[in-house]
């Protein structure tokens, strides 16, 4: 999409301060087919490791399934890191808690409105069954 590329334009540049402090460029190998892809990401930083979010259908995430290499270019340079797909639903249900606590913007998005804490996690625990985590750990 052309907005990938306006994006992974802007955060390899030196303007990359704009959106860098939350979003990345990933770059990884498929596993099939060998080609390189790059796509920007939301990221959140978590016990030492970054965190994405991404829709069980989607399917560029099946690359890291069982741990890849990645480069990530990660607030205007280039690191190696290792990307590893997590689709156990109770860490999905953790890490998104920590996701909507961090970034409470982005709760929409996972369909959780609630504001009683209880209906939040009953609604968290909904969308833990069509979201999965990516964790990245750097080299």
């Amino acid at each position: 999409m052309w907005y990938n590329t306006v994006i992974a334009g802007l955060l390899g540049s030196p303007l990359h301060g704009t959106m860098s402090k939350s979003v990345m460029l990933l770059t990884y190998t498929g596993r099939k087919s060998g080609k390189t892809y790059e796509v920007p990401v939301n990221y959140l930083e978590q016990d030492g490791h970054l965190l994405v979010t991404s829709s069980r259908d989607r399917t560029w995430w099946r690359n890291l399934r069982d741990g890849a290499p990645v480069t990530l270019t990660l607030r205007g340079k280039q690191v190696a890191a290792t990307g590893t797909a997590v689709e156990d639903e109770a860490a999905v249900r953790e890490g998104l808690t920590r996701i909507v606590a961090t970034w409470p913007q982005y709760a929409k998005y996972f369909g959780v409105t609630a504001t009683d804490p209880a209906a939040r996690q009953t609604q968290i625990a909904e969308a833990a069954k069509t979201r999965l985590l990516v964790r990245f750990t750097l080299a």
